[in-house]
């Protein structure tokens, strides 16, 4: 995989927030050394999110995002505004655009006061410093679009700010030895993309390639010829939890049994919170609402797990008749207090930090919390099974 096709999830989530006119769109501009955003000494240009997958060197791979003016007015702008402010769920890092004739402003410092509260590293780029020279705080830098004075140092700067807030993050590369044996179980269904695996599957091949293991890759009706032809049973076994009715009769109980979606919940930094969140699911009532959420768009299909498979295991698993309500990509409701229960899919699509906010955002307002995989495991029977590779969470898992 290049750099230009890493996910957006793998990608350091730079923001561009600030006042209207104070230069956003040209800094980005500049930055990224590419027309990306339409500039205009209109107030008001930038209206929605503008977004841009790139490879900017020093950083690597990096998602650059172009945010509407903070203070923008009006009904629209309200909405413009309330964007911006989803923005900051999914930004690492933020940069603060502040124009160097007006100095900060209290719009200024109220966005400030949502990168503190938010835990968001940030830094302010005095911006049309040509024209003015600022005062400069600790973390500001004096730049201009126009004559690209300091571009290349807030480059460097970012870099490092990208350095100091990443974490050496694992999918299942750490609980393997070198020439370990992992067994993926990988059915192909109508929605996976045509002539690839899906993302998780990919990732965790890799990750096990990572860590100088050895793979085997089947589908679930060949899963047993696959295990039989093996010298010894395998060091673990991960399957899509689609199939992990299937997969549970075939593998033996001495042999770890987990799915790519338990251990992206844990990649993403859910995982403890999912588990407890499953328990949820047996005390589910009549007319109770329940949100199915999916982090990436796609067309949904005859048989699709998110509007077909999980609301029938649900039904069937709970005796109740139960409002099912979906989500999908970036439209996750900010106001949770009228469902009952929120199963998420994987969130191999969203970064870390907006995978964390949407937990977070379920956590503050006291609903419960799971994903796809945690949840089909729950209802088929063999949630502490699934989690037998984490013998802490095991523990914990109601069923």
């Amino acid at each position: 995989m290049s750099l230009n096709d890493t996910p957006s999830g793998e990608r350091v989530h730079i923001g561009f927030f600030g006042r209207r006119n104070a230069g956003k769109s040209s800094l980005v501009n500049a930055v990224t050394g590419q027309e990306l955003a339409v500039v205009s000494d209109v107030l008001g240009t930038t209206t929605d999110p503008v977004y841009k997958a790139m490879e900017l060197l020093p950083l690597g791979p990096v998602e650059i995002i172009d945010t509407p003016g903070f203070d923008d007015t009006g009904a629209l702008g309200e909405l413009r505004v309330k964007k911006t402010r989803q923005i900051l769920a999914k930004t690492d890092i933020a940069v603060l655009v502040v124009d160097s004739a007006d100095g900060l402003t209290a719009c200024d410092h109220e966005l400030i006061d949502l990168f503190r509260e938010k835990e968001i590293p940030y830094i302010i780029a005095f911006n049309k410093s040509d024209a003015a020279q600022p005062e400069l705080p600790e973390n500001g830098i004096a730049v201009s679009a126009r004559d690209k004075a300091n571009i290349h140092e807030l480059k460097e700067r970012l870099a490092a700010m990208a350095k100091d807030t990443g974490t050496e993050r694992r999918i299942v590369g750490d609980l393997l030895s070198p020439g370990s044996v992992v067994v993926l179980v990988t059915p192909i269904d109508a929605a996976a993309p045509k002539g690839r695996m899906i993302l998780p599957q990919q990732q965790t091949l890799r990750d096990v390639l990572d860590a100088d293991s050895v793979a085997f890759v089947t589908k679930e009706f060949q899963l047993e010829q696959t295990l039989n032809s093996l010298a010894a049973p395998p060091a673990m076994v991960i399957t899509d939890s689609q199939a992990f009715g299937m997969v549970s009769k075939i593998v033996p109980e001495e042999v770890p049994l987990t799915s790519f979606s338990i251990l992206m919940a844990r990649y993403k930094g859910f995982l403890r919170t999912a588990v407890h969140g499953a328990a949820a699911i047996r005390k589910l009532n009549d007319g109770d609402t329940v949100l199915i959420s999916e982090g990436c768009t796609h067309h949904r299909q005859c048989g699709d797990i998110g509007s077909v498979k999980l609301p029938k295991l649900l039904e069937r698993t709970t005796g109740k008749k139960l409002n099912i309500e979906l989500s999908s990509g970036r439209d996750f409701p900010q106001d949770l207090t009228r469902y009952a229960l929120v199963i998420h899919c994987g969130g191999c699509m969203l970064n870390e930090r907006e995978m964390v906010s949407r937990r977070k955002t379920a956590e503050s307002q006291g609903v419960p919390f799971t994903n796809y995989g945690i949840a089909l495991a729950s209802m088929n029977g063999i949630l502490r099974r699934s989690l037998s590779v984490f013998p802490d969470l095991m523990k914990e898992a109601e069923e």
